[in-house]
């Protein structure tokens, strides 16, 4: 139960359907497009997402309510289950990583992937997942593809498949409805309630 609700802490992603059609991944001016949204994306440093995730991990699986909080590099994700009432906190403040809502108390440390798989044995890319979140590449290589109306339909890096299937009307847009997926080894779903920016 404690690495499915870590799993779900991290995990930004939702709704699998059919496929969408998709642009070839080499359309230049389509790729120069998600460049310049990205880097939209990027100059909004502080943000918030309020969501609903689901995941199934190891033939596991659990709900959730999802509190994302993003300043610069420092974040806040909260995960609550409304059935037990109970909470998983992972924050990143001034360089240190804490992890609170686990049996034998709070855990620390420099690195947030490090952290949850030394504590779960799993390995989840936590930064990449704020790119991710967003419909953004990470930094590092990525393949990307795109929906008719130029967004991004699909992102596969670090090894996860991200699709994306519904977007907001925001300008840059933002998704509202994703799902991931690492192999057979686990598979996430979000839903978008609310994206805000909050004051720095």
């Amino acid at each position: 139960m404690i690495r499915l609700a870590l799993v779900l802490c991290l995990a930004l992603v939702v709704s699998a359907c059919a496929p969408l059609a998709v642009r070839p991944t080499g359309d230049t001016d389509v790729l120069a497009a998600q460049s310049a949204r990205e880097a939209a994306l990027a100059d909004i440093t502080h943000w918030a997402m309020d969501g609903r995730l689901s995941v199934n991990a190891g033939g596991e699986g659990g709900s959730g309510r999802i509190q994302w909080r993003q300043q610069g590099d420092d974040f806040q994700i909260r995960l609550s289950a409304p059935v037990t009432r109970k909470s998983w906190v992972l924050t990143r403040a001034g360089g240190e990583v804490r992890l609170e809502g686990l049996e034998g108390g709070t855990r620390r440390g420099p690195d947030a992937e490090q952290l949850l798989f030394d504590a779960t044995g799993w390995r989840i890319p936590v930064a990449a997942l704020a790119a991710w979140a967003r419909g953004a590449r990470a930094p590092g290589p990525a393949d990307i593809d795109f929906s008719p109306d130029g967004l991004p339909s699909l992102i596969s890096q670090e090894g996860w498949v991200v699709e994306y299937r519904e977007w907001d009307a925001a300008d840059p847009a933002r998704p509202r409805r994703v799902f991931a997926r690492q192999g057979e080894q686990a598979s996430l779903r979000l839903v978008v309630d609310a994206w805000s920016v909050p004051a720095p």
